[in-house]
């Protein structure tokens, strides 16, 4: 017999070589499912808040606007959570004795604020300006969703790069009059993207691309 040309442990070696041949797609398939998994995007996250507020009853039957709670978000970066003093302006009155409400008078009482849980958090990579959005035309709703009309808010788009990116390349369908920004059940009477091309010069919309843009 010849000499071998390749090494014995080749051999010994192809029972793994043929078990990562059927495991490397099993494993390539799981890590993109994960990926876009709603665990890994956070698309359905609904953290249970210290205290039951029901944005479909404040926002939606009580027609309550966006920014009487979040008051910072047309002039700032950061959306503010309204205090507890904002809280009390109508609880004072409605609601005083309610036991789900046990929490915001204990925070009156002492001052201790109200721990509630971030649904929207944006890795600490990522600069995001909700005034440079808000005050150009773009609605809560775009990233939100209908907050109107959730008992619980939960994260409703994935916030991803490629999704920010995806409206930065083609603001249009997310364009609306400035007055409609934080009507949250506004609906169009004529085509998004024919109304945000007309929309688009006036409100001086040129979003960038740049990577600086959002990693600074």
């Amino acid at each position: 017999m010849g000499e071998a040309i390749f090494p014995r442990w080749i051999d010994k070696a192809r029972p793994l070589l043929g078990a990562g041949l059927v495991l490397a797609p099993v494993y390539l398939v799981a890590v993109a499912y994960y990926g876009g998994s709603p665990r890994t995007t956070t698309v359905g996250y609904m953290p249970q808040q210290s205290i039951p507020f029901s944005h479909a009853l404040h926002a939606g039957e009580l027609g309550i606007d966006c920014r009487y709670c979040h008051t910072t978000v047309e002039t700032a970066a950061h959306a503010a959570i309204p205090s507890t003093a904002t809280c009390m302006n109508c609880h004072e009155q409605i609601g005083a004795t309610a036991e789900s409400l046990r929490p915001l008078r204990e925070s009156a009482a002492t001052g201790e604020p109200i721990r509630w849980i971030r649904v929207h958090d944006l890795p600490d990579f990522v600069f995001f300006d909700h005034s440079a959005h808000v005050a150009r035309g773009v609605s809560c709703v775009s990233c939100h969703g209908r907050v109107d009309r959730m008992e619980e808010v939960y994260h409703v788009e994935t916030l991803s790069m490629s999704w920010c990116l995806d409206c930065h390349r083609n603001p249009e369908p997310h364009l609306r009059p400035l007055d409609q920004v934080t009507v949250l059940d506004w609906v169009p009477t004529e085509d998004p993207e024919v109304l945000g091309a007309r929309l688009r010069p006036d409100l001086n919309i040129d979003p960038s691309t740049d990577c600086s843009t959002c990693h600074r």
